[in-house]
């Protein structure tokens, strides 16, 4: 791949796209992942079941309550971590109400410690799943190996009639998250699968597990190479501290899939100003591929070029209005729109409200930094 930045020539784009802006010089690395409004929201089932107000929870991390209004918004990582950990502590429930057992302040912060004495990744989880039969009442987990493939199971003991969505989603971001920081590599989920129907935010299960999923099936479940599970533990009581001091963040963003194909192309954008990302011939010409080629294989993720890069100027724009330092004429030119204009537009098409009004809803006094870190 050539490592040059690819100059490309002005022309005018619409809402879909962006305009040249300022050339000659790469953006820095502003864009942070943002996570979809619905994850908040469902977050936030367990404080309600309690008969809580959510509403100075979402305020204290820096997320406007009336965000939760607009389906298609979205939020900084780092803020829905801080949410996790608001939510832990005010419920004294890592597990977020989602069991009716609750998973007591610290109980994750002793798993971690309690799996770097482990030899190898397969001794891990097994302590780890015998850690959360201890934790939970409701849910049980097993590993299982067949031929190539481990896999991990989640098992519904009690149903009370709740929506298992987010305690299975809780429960595998954990799993695998510190599996992975275990042996500190990415371990690729080759499949996914969910005991329940898919939910509205399924475009997001492609880059938090697989591209190939299933739903409405007898067990939710992920399948990995089990040669990963011969891997040895990597880390310590002493790297445990750190971990748990950026946890839960960490583990919701840092072990996405980052070998695909989308998220090489993201890297690779990240390093240009929006007026210097390449179209799709130059594009594939750098992956020494062809256009069809790159088209295919994105979509077989789920994704396109087009939208790769709209997600990307998204997260952008939002870190940018969540900082509320910079005006919305100068973000739109930093994201290469030729008029504000467009970018109003292209905003209110990705997340459901103008860029003016984001700013003002999602905005706050109190920061995420003064949430505690688990502990």
């Amino acid at each position: 791949m050539r490592t040059n930045p690819l100059n490309m020539p002005d022309r005018k784009y619409n809402d879909g796209d962006a305009a040249p802006g300022r050339h000659g010089s790469t953006l820095p690395a502003v864009e942070r992942a943002t996570i979809a409004i619905s994850f908040v929201d469902a977050a936030l089932q367990g404080v309600r079941a309690r008969g809580l107000d959510t509403g100075p929870l979402l305020e204290a991390v820096g997320i406007a309550p009336n965000l939760l209004l607009t389906p298609q918004a979205r939020v900084p990582a780092a803020r829905y971590a801080a949410l996790w950990r608001l939510i832990a502590r005010t419920l004294d429930d890592e597990f977020f109400g989602c069991d009716s057992r609750r998973m007591k302040s610290g109980s994750f912060a002793l798993l971690c410690r309690g799996t770097v004495h482990c030899k190898t990744l397969r001794a891990a989880i097994e302590r780890m799943l015998r850690y959360f039969d201890v934790f939970l009442d409701d849910l049980t987990l097993t590993l299982s190996e067949r031929g190539r493939h481990a896999r991990l199971t989640i098992i519904e003991k009690r149903r009370d009639g709740r929506n298992p969505t987010f305690a299975h989603e809780a429960l595998l971001v954990m799993l695998h998250g510190t599996a992975c920081w275990l042996v500190n590599r990415r371990i690729p989920i080759l499949q996914a699968g969910f005991s329940y129907p898919e939910p509205a935010h399924s475009a997001e299960y492609r880059t938090m597990f697989s591209t190939r999923l299933s739903y409405e099936q007898p067990t939710t479940a992920i399948e990995f190479d089990a040669s990963y599970l011969d891997l040895r533990v990597v880390q310590s009581e002493s790297t445990a501290k750190e971990f748990l001091r950026l946890a839960p963040e960490n583990i919701i963003v840092k072990y996405k899939n980052a070998r695909s194909l989308t998220a090489r192309i993201r890297r690779r954008l990240r390093q240009l100003a929006p007026a210097d990302w390449p179209d799709e011939a130059a594009l594939a010409d750098e992956l020494h591929t062809s256009a069809a080629s790159v088209r295919r294989k994105l979509n077989a993720e789920g994704q396109s070029y087009q939208r790769i890069k709209d997600d990307l100027r998204r997260d952008m724009a939002i870190t940018y209005l969540s900082a509320a330092r910079r005006s919305v004429m100068d973000i739109a030119h930093e994201l290469g729109f030729a008029e504000p204009s467009a970018f109003h537009r292209a905003f209110k098409r990705w997340t459901g409200s103008s860029p003016a009004a984001y700013r003002k809803t999602g905005h706050s006094q109190a920061g995420a930094s003064a949430v505690p870190t688990l502990k």
